[in-house]
């Protein structure tokens, strides 16, 4: 389509780097192939967060692999920033030399 779209994301791995490197392969695939990418872009984003995580969870099981990962994500679409995350990572926005608050960090005591 003619929409201009660019993806940006980090992922930082736990118990090593298989479940970061995973997503990094994967995760903008299942964004760019979402059927609500045009219309819903966040929806897209946590959608394909969710099922990037099944497939590599059902990787490795199948591989005994023990690695796991944060990772945030920025989806920008024409004018409009989506942000996702999972975990304890964060994004800042800096606009006009001054930190935008984007998200409330996931924390163990947060419900």
């Amino acid at each position: 389509d003619d929409i201009d779209r660019a993806y940006f994301a980090v992922f930082d791995g736990h118990g090593g780097v298989d479940a970061a490197n995973y997503s990094a392969t994967h995760l903008h695939v299942n964004v760019g192939l979402h059927e609500e990418i045009a219309k819903n872009p966040a929806e897209a984003l946590k959608c394909s967060f969710q099922k990037t995580d099944e497939m590599f969870l059902f990787k490795a099981k199948r591989e005994k692999l023990r690695s796991g990962t944060t990772g945030v994500s920025a989806l920008i679409v024409g004018n409009k920033l989506h942000i996702a995350w999972l975990g304890d990572s964060q994004v800042m926005l800096v606009q006009q030399g001054k930190a935008v608050t984007l998200m409330e960090p996931h924390k163990p005591e947060r419900e």
